[in-house]
């Protein structure tokens, strides 16, 4: 039976269809037909942004059997895996770092599956496609972030070099309510908490969640204001346009965002967007239009742990990095990511940078376990 492998410009190559055929219901908002078709569509994953698409198919007698996103790239931003010095070395040999391939969910760093295959010789077609996709046009790296467990176990037996991070996780331990979850810190570390929040309630400040059917179009333009606050804030420009989340909102019955508004007398000043499935709440963006001293902690922390609590869901993770969240419940956890160096020499460099780095990473998770408000009896 013929195979073929080939590279497609754009999602919207393959329809919904052939994507869910091969998706085996995985239950993720990110490596989704939406997710992906709302960031190309809005220009957000596009050649000017600097994530060219550029995804790795398989198909046999025209079946889809694999897909990998996959994007070339001339820049390292929006990737959360940072790796400027390794193009500073490279370029430093005068060889070009760029372009690269990339496959990650764009301006997502949140760990899920990154290859959805019928079966694993399809897993190692589309690897070897790549590779030599790498060898054709002389590009030097590859690089999968945040994939899912199956996928990193494949790809270090492939010949990528693995390097590892952190980010910080809350763990749901059947919790009934916040005064239960409360529990699990040292008594000052309550008081401390505690105190946060009560400021907040000081100011008079109210919180409603949108999400299904009572999340509508108007929901987004009010975010959208907060979201592109933040940026300008700092003087950069947004990663995300407002056609985008009108096309997520589109999708929101399988992307299932979910909204959380602060309001005083009924003006919304602030608001947090999530994204959930089965077993975890990931938390995306913010923004607000006071600067209220705790409103983020309990725009973004507090009242996800809330949800997560009543919705019974077991993590809830914030988006990587940010150690203060460890005085807020949420424990470190390690994150990986894998690299395919093309040529020898890079290579070997590139493993001994990973391997030096993973002692670093590895004293500091270690440093963040000794030091957590968390009672001993409750740590994971």
């Amino acid at each position: 039976m013929p195979v073929k492998n080939k590279f497609i410009r754009s999602i919207s190559d393959i329809s919904n269809g052939e994507f869910e055929g091969i998706s085996n219901d995985y239950d993720s908002p990110f490596m989704s037909y939406g997710f992906l078709k709302s960031l190309e569509v809005s220009g957000s994953a596009s050649h000017s942004s600097g994530w060219q698409p550029h995804h790795a198919v398989c198909y046999e007698n025209e079946v889809l059997n694999g897909f990998m996103p996959l994007y070339l790239k001339n820049n390292s931003q929006g990737e959360f895996v940072f790796d400027h010095q390794w193009a500073h070395a490279l370029e430093q040999a005068n060889r070009s770092y760029y372009p690269k391939f990339l496959t990650a969910m764009p301006y997502t760093p949140c760990e899920t599956s990154k290859l959805f295959t019928r079966s694993q010789s399809d897993a190692l077609n589309i690897l070897e496609t790549v590779k030599q996709k790498m060898i054709d046009d002389n590009i030097e790296s590859w690089h999968v972030l945040f994939p899912g467990a199956n996928d990193s176990h494949l790809l270090l037996n492939e010949g990528f070099i693995e390097r590892y991070g952190y980010r910080f996780v809350w763990n749901n331990r059947d919790f009934e309510n916040f005064d239960d979850f409360l529990k699990i810190f040292t008594s000052r570390q309550r008081k401390n908490i505690r105190k946060e929040r009560e400021v907040i309630k000081q100011f008079d400040i109210t919180f409603s969640t949108k999400e299904g059917e009572n999340l509508v179009l108007e929901d987004w333009n009010v975010f959208f204001k907060f979201y592109v606050n933040t940026y300008y804030q700092r003087m950069q420009k947004p990663y995300l346009n407002k056609e985008f989340f009108e096309l997520i909102h589109f999708y929101k019955n399988k992307l299932k965002p979910i909204l959380f508004f602060a309001s005083i007398d009924d003006e919304v000043i602030a608001a947090s967007l999530c994204f959930r499935d089965e077993l975890s709440l990931y938390g995306r963006h913010w923004g607000a239009a006071k600067d209220i001293s705790g409103l983020h902690f309990e725009c973004c922390y507090y009242q996800g742990i809330e949800y997560c609590i009543k919705n019974r869901i077991a993590f809830f993770d914030p988006g990587i990095q940010g150690e203060y969240k460890i005085r807020r419940g949420f424990e470190p956890k390690l994150s990986n990511s894998y690299h395919f160096i093309l040529h020898a020499d890079f290579r070997n460099a590139i493993k001994r940078f990973c391997a030096d780095e993973k002692k670093q990473i590895m004293n500091y998770f270690n440093a963040c376990n000794k030091y957590t408000p968390i009672k001993k009896e409750y740590r994971i």
